[in-house]
């Protein structure tokens, strides 16, 4: 589902996801994981015991594994998170070529996800097709005789996010009701910032989308002097729109993104935008107000529009139209597309094996009807009982740690109680499975399929302006290997994928479960009272329930923890941006200490032994870093810097465990080593 523009930014609290859209030919099946219930979820063999865990944390938890696994050559960066979902597409695998073999004993949603798998994995067909899937899209466009034909072209391409990005989302101001959206988007490269900063790479990097673009729109038919100024047209275009839109930290301020008015008002911020036919062509001609995110972005688009010819804006849209399609078309787009977005931009060597991408592409579209069969055989009740349980403590430990608060008055801690007290947990799957008997899939069409699915989410999203908040629903998939937190509805989600060894397992002992998971459960729960979800009631609502010295007082301890991770180096000499990773960092330390709390309420009273030569506590806190472990490529790290709201996994590891108390105490470590901060930053 495209998320709305609050989860965009910082709902996915867990960890960032890079996927890659690439092909490969057919290969081999690889062998099937070890069984995932029998993998700990501590592993010895993971350390690097030569190292001194007062002295680098990360690499004391981690050098074994950073050793036995290298970067593969289809990926940008390789951790336990992406290796469990590496794992986990084996099992999706298996169950998608059940599903794709044609029989009378097919359920409808085992149907489309076998005829969707197919006919992705169909290559044949679809470097037959060529183009042809997209004809009458391209016709549309060939077809534009004025830019008044504009709206009504972009609508019929709108689940594109050509332009801008158009949806639907929770009134800020009242969440029980869902509204129209509009918000900045168009761009190609994946931020502003590419096309704004003027540093040597930054130019680079440009130079090479502009080399991309042209040779784009050759794969089109164009010669190559005219695909050469239609690059031109385009970046002009894309420029003028990342002048007009928030940078990443400007996104993080939810006052920022609030801009209620009438369609009228939204004509005259930009008139030359036919947005009647838009709103009409889209399916919501009786639309009278909705949000408009970001103003600026709209008065620099409709400058442009004056601006540019025609001729202009039919390139762009051609080239937007391509671009979002490129992935599932033919080997020739494929490959250019990886060459740019796989090689250039995130450093992969090679395209990921086609079966790799189906099944991420499945999960994208109509991943509920994947869950469904995923959650019956991969996830148990314990698992689901055991994750609740661990929860439920964890809320338990954020009550007594804001009652406990000294630098919280009382008024604003009994508001912060009623938030806590209202957050809905979601644990493994939907209570209610999505219906997606609506949605046409047709065996061996892979382009249709995909095109059908994207505009089933685009109307099943605009189908809800208008109506009451669904808070059952969920914004990611079952087999999903990440968690998150969002603010309007007030719920923390753990899908199926995330709650399995090597993370967690009903069948541990308790100091690794609540280190790994515990520390993840806790951290999604304090995005509700980081620096963004703290300005959301328990309703979600965007409401200001701090006094202004409370507030006050959480900033400046929360500015404590950015000046910290403004001077960790990513790469080369760039810094962590500590105001865009501020909500993920102050998640990450505040989850752990009460996932710490959780732990010893759980097991006061037990006498704890030493398991495998490590105590109790040093297990919690290697489980912890542990779930960091992870490499990443150079050209991954420099386009995370700019687009991701969290830390690098080693900062991520001891950032957190240097501000820690019970981490010195635990591995015995000295004043002054570089894992004991003097002046420790502590906001939960």
């Amino acid at each position: 589902m495209r998320p709305s523009l609050l989860m965009l930014r910082i709902a996915f609290g867990l960890l960032a996801s890079w996927l890659i859209a690439s092909s490969a030919s057919a290969q081999t099946t690889p062998p099937p994981p070890q069984s995932l219930a029998s993998q700990a979820v501590l592993d010895l063999r993971d350390m690097d015991t030569t190292a001194d865990p007062c002295t680098d944390f990360f690499t004391y938890s981690c050098g074994g594994w950073l050793k036995q696994n290298p970067i593969p050559q289809d990926q940008t960066s390789w951790s336990l998170y992406s290796k469990l979902e590496d794992d986990n597409k084996l099992v999706l695998r298996d169950i998608l070529e059940m599903a794709s073999r044609p029989g009378a004993n097919r359920g409808s949603s085992q149907q489309k996800i076998g005829d969707y798998y197919a006919g992705c994995m169909d290559e044949g067909t679809i470097n037959s097709a060529g183009l042809k899937p997209l004809k009458a899209d391209f016709d549309k466009i060939t077809a534009i005789r004025s830019k008044q034909d504009l709206a009504e072209v972009a609508a019929a391409i709108a689940d594109d996010d050509v332009l801008f990005s158009f949806g639907s989302d929770q009134d800020f101001k009242d969440s029980s009701q869902v509204i129209a959206e509009a918000g900045q988007g168009g761009l190609g490269l994946p931020d502003r910032d590419y096309y704004l900063k003027d540093d040597a790479k930054s130019k680079e990097l440009l130079k090479a989308y502009v080399a991309h673009l042209q040779k784009t729109f050759e794969l089109l038919g164009d010669k190559p002097e005219v695909a050469a100024a239609e690059a031109q047209a385009v970046t002009r275009i894309d420029t003028a729109l990342a002048k007009g839109s928030l940078t990443r930290v400007e996104l993080r301020d939810p006052q920022k993104l609030y801009h209620k008015m009438s369609r009228e008002d939204l004509q005259k911020l930009s008139p030359s935008f036919h947005w009647d036919a838009y709103f009409t062509k889209v399916g919501i001609g009786s639309v009278q107000s909705l949000n408009v995110a970001m103003p600026d972005f709209f008065k620099a688009m409709n400058t442009e529009l004056d601006k540019e010819d025609l001729n202009s804006w039919k390139t762009y849209l051609r080239w937007h139209l391509i671009h979002a399609n490129a992935p599932y078309l033919s080997s020739a787009f494929v490959d250019e597309n990886f060459a740019f977005y796989g090689k250039t931009l995130r450093g992969a060597e090679q395209l990921e094996p086609r079966w790799k991408r189906c099944v991420g592409y499945v999960d994208g579209d109509i991943g509920e009807a994947l869950g469904q069969v995923y959650v019956e055989r991969t996830f148990s009740p314990e698992a689901k009982q055991r994750a609740l349980k661990i929860v439920k403590q964890i809320e338990a430990a954020m009550q007594r740690d804001i009652e406990s608060l000294p630098w919280m008055t009382e008024g604003t801690k009994q508001q912060a109680l009623v938030k806590l007290h209202a957050v809905a947990n979601k644990i493994g799957y939907p209570d209610k499975w999505r219906d997606y008997s609506a949605l046409q899939i047709v065996p061996g069409d892979e382009m249709g399929n995909v095109l059908r699915a994207r505009r089933f989410e685009f109307d099943r999203q605009l189908t809800k302006i208008g109506k009451p908040v669904d808070r059952g629903e969920w914004g990611m998939t079952p087999p999903t290997v990440n968690a998150y937190y969002n603010p309007q509805m007030n719920d923390i989600n753990f899908p199926a994928g995330v709650l399995q060894p090597p993370l967690f397992s009903a069948h541990s002992d308790d100091a690794p479960n609540y280190g790994d998971t515990g520390g993840t459960i806790g951290h999604e729960l304090t995005h509700g009272f980081d620096d963004e979800g703290r300005q959301f009631d328990s309703l979600g609502n965007l409401r200001d329930w701090w006094t202004p010295e409370d507030a006050k007082q959480f900033e400046q301890r929360a500015s404590c923890i950015s000046d910290l991770y403004s001077n960790y180096v990513i790469v080369d000499d760039i810094k962590i941006n500590g105001k865009l990773t501020l909500g993920e960092d102050v998640a990450d330390l505040g989850g752990l200490t009460l996932a710490y709390m959780a732990w010893q309420d759980e097991t006061k009273g037990q006498k704890l032994e030493p398991l495998e030569g490590l105590t109790p506590e040093q297990r919690f806190f290697i489980a912890y870093g542990q779930s960091w472990c992870g490499n990443t490529r150079d050209e991954t790290k420099r386009l995370r810097a700019t687009v991701d709201p969290h830390s690098p996994e080693k900062y991520r590891a001891n950032g957190v465990v240097s501000n820690m108390p019970e981490f010195q105490e635990a591995f015995h470590c000295k004043a002054g080593a570089p894992m004991v901060r003097q002046n420790r930053c502590k906001v939960w």
